[in-house]
């Protein structure tokens, strides 16, 4: 491999957390230190490019400072005259959908001599209308290429189409598969269902089988089976894989383990900056350096020596000889001397290190038996000799070990990761209450609320309802085109296709297989005999929601250059190339408003009451509201003129005329 000419190098981190702590005096530039060191190490090296594997950021919505700070960073060791040693042969359109749709360093306008590469993790993930994430505002300014990116599309398991980067040098041919976080608990559906998940591999060319490509992923989801349906199993992955790249674990794992019966092997490089203070994470920091040639590969781990020293230690008292569980004393001097000791450990490596760092110590103490002690004050004769004073001490009580059917014997704290603590999903609260949602998917409704909480996305339940329309007028598109609706049977077709989508999704979510599509079985139950609505159409915000319910548009993508394996081929194009979305012209405008022999005014609700699931409703109440009380529509006695400018349907579905 000591030809430069036909080796790639590439330099791997994932987990970087960029502004963690950001409002700590002592450990607020603990996460940029470390970035700059790997980015100063891919210097050295003298790397093709940097591979990140998600959570470059802490927040979803970084701050100004972090987000200057970042730039800067990118900016000093990405954008010089180096010359970029190999080539993007794929369709980069595909590889990198923003609005340039081409790799950083082919752009004219900029000297990209450090190619970053990265894909999304759970903390920095897309949110919000647009879907965008914070990795996109340093795609925009051409600092990394951004990849990975999937586009679920709606409610249910979904579909995905995962397209390979692909990066030649010389003889070395890479297929560089990007996986960003997505739940685990859908992906892990995802998997498990025929044709959800779609591995595109690289045509055949000139010289070059699809057996030449060495295959790489990297993704960002669970990897410790606490849970098996909220971690992603390794045996999930395709078996042509060589290589693959695990972020979202912490702890570092840098030597490549293979995986027994698969033929790929995984790294684990963990965090460059503790953000947990458990065991795990208090393992040396490494990157790996990857050094490929056409199939074989050599790795390289490399410390990090600007990443704060963290001791960790676990003490169980009533083992403990000289400690009285009478005397509190006793147990603070025995803890005192646990914690000199870290402090003192950690001190003497730091002739390696490049400036001496307040250390981070915890030490998990069992306290059975014991009476607690107040961590803040026992940290505060430790005030400028460790990093963490407030929460050196964590107590814990040994857990109660039960019985498996299997006769194996599980840890109850084992099974807890502080992630999963104190969460109630929208699932559970639903199945405990005996509920029925009726207008909009549960899981649909699980994940704004989880976007609005944790990301601070305050479009979170807005995005969840225009997705659902969008699907809605869909459906209700590829009906006019074949049958005559008319104006009073529009509300009944919202609610019909809406409840639908509601009971398809729930079956899925339980695991019946027996369903094909949404899209099928709404176009199914359509077109049977017409059933009356059953549930409440939500209320809109305003008459432009209204306006637009039935508005629509369709698009045609395809994309060339890849072929699916055999086993997965199943509904693609043939001749390389792979259709996304059908159908043709767009949906045409109309609106809600009826017209002045029914109600002038413009329909803001319309509630469909329903006794059963099973009973076809035989009364459909129909309500006009407006924004003031006093001006209320009444149920009888004189109408009211209609409001000017607003349009009102006409007898010919689909055409709209103003006045």
């Amino acid at each position: 491999m000591e030809d430069d000419r036909d080796t790639l190098r590439i330099l791997v981190a994932t987990d970087c957390h960029l502004g963690y702590m950001e409002k700590d005096e002592i450990r607020r530039f603990d996460s940029f230190e470390a970035f700059e060191e790997i980015c100063s190490l891919a210097k050295q090296k003298e790397v093709d490019f940097v591979l990140l594997g998600g959570d470059l950021f802490h927040e979803n919505k970084p701050s100004r400072s972090t987000l200057v700070k970042t730039i800067e960073i990118l900016r000093r060791y990405c954008l010089n005259d180096l010359p970029v040693k190999f080539q993007v042969v794929s369709d980069q359109t595909v590889n990198f959908p923003n609005r340039f749709g081409h790799v950083n360093y082919e752009d004219p306008h900029f000297n990209v001599g450090l190619p970053v590469f990265t894909i999304h993790g759970n903390h920095d993930d897309p949110a919000g209308v647009d879907n965008l994430s914070a990795i996109d505002i340093l795609s925009a300014c051409n600092l990394v290429n951004y990849f990975g990116k999937m586009d679920l599309g709606g409610s249910g398991v979904g579909q995905i189409a995962v397209h390979p980067v692909l990066v030649k040098k010389g003889t070395t041919t890479v297929a560089l598969y990007g996986l960003g976080n997505i739940r685990d608990e859908r992906l892990n559906r995802m998997f498990q269902t025929p044709h959800s998940v779609q591995w595109m591999r690289p045509e055949s060319q000139e010289g070059l089988s699809v057996s030449d490509w060495f295959n790489i992923l990297v993704l960002h989801q669970n990897r410790i089976k606490t849970n098996p349906k909220s971690a992603i199993n390794e045996h999930f992955l395709p078996r042509f894989l060589d290589f693959v790249v695990w972020g979202h674990e912490h702890e570092c794992l840098i030597d490549p383990q293979e995986v027994p019966g698969m033929g790929f092997h995984i790294t684990q490089p963990g965090s460059s900056v503790a953000t947990s203070l458990i065991d795990g994470e208090a393992k040396p920091k490494h990157v790996l350096l990857l050094e490929i040639k056409g199939n074989q590969y050599r790795p390289n781990k490399i410390p990090l020596m600007t990443v704060r020293p963290f001791e960790y230690a676990e003490v169980v008292l009533k083992d403990e000889a000289d400690v009285d569980p009478n005397d509190q004393a006793s147990v603070l001097e025995h803890l005192d001397k646990i914690v000199r000791n870290l402090i003192e450990k950690s001190s003497q490596p730091a002739a390696s290190r490049s400036e001496a760092k307040l250390p981070l110590v915890r030490i998990k103490v069992d306290y059975s038996g014991f009476s607690t002690i107040n961590p803040q004050r026992f940290g505060q004769k430790y005030v400028g000799k460790v990093a963490n004073p407030q929460d050196i001490l964590i107590f814990s009580k040994a857990a109660k070990k039960r019985q498996t059917t299997t006769g194996e014997n599980i840890d109850e704290s084992e099974k807890l990761r502080p992630e999963e603590l104190n969460q109630q999903t929208i699932e559970a609260l639903v199945a405990e209450n005996n509920l029925k949602m009726e207008i909009l998917p549960v899981d649909d409704l699980d994940i704004a609320l989880h976007d609005f909480v944790s990301k601070d996305d305050k479009t979170a339940f807005y995005a969840c309802l225009q997705r659902n329309l969008d699907e809605t007028r869909k459906k209700l598109n590829s009906e006019a085109e074949k049958f005559k609706i008319e104006e009073e049977d529009i509300i009944v077709k919202v609610g019909e296709c809406m409840q639908e989508r509601v009971k398809e999704i729930s079956l899925r979510s339980k695991g019946d297989t027996g369903l094909a599509s949404s899209t099928q079985n709404l176009q199914d139950t359509i077109r049977g005999k017409s059933v009356a609505a059953e549930s409440s159409l939500n209320t809109f915000s305003d008459d432009e929601d209204t306006r637009e319910l039935l508005l629509g548009t369709r698009s045609t993508r395809s994309t060339a250059g890849f072929t699916r394996p055999s086993k997965d081929a199943t509904g693609a194009a043939r001749g390389g190339a792979s259709k996304r979305g059908s159908g043709k012209g767009s949906l045409k405008q109309t609106t809600l408003t009826f017209s002045q022999s029914r109600s002038s005014a413009a329909i803001r609700s319309e509630e469909v009451d329903s006794s059963s699931d099973e009973d076809a409703a035989n009364e459909v109440n129909e309500v006009v509201e407006n924004s003031d009380p006093e001006d209320s529509f009444p149920q009888s006695g004189r109408k009211r003129p209609a409001p000017r400018g607003r349009g009102r349907v006409t007898r010919n579905y689909g055409a709209v005329k103003r006045r």
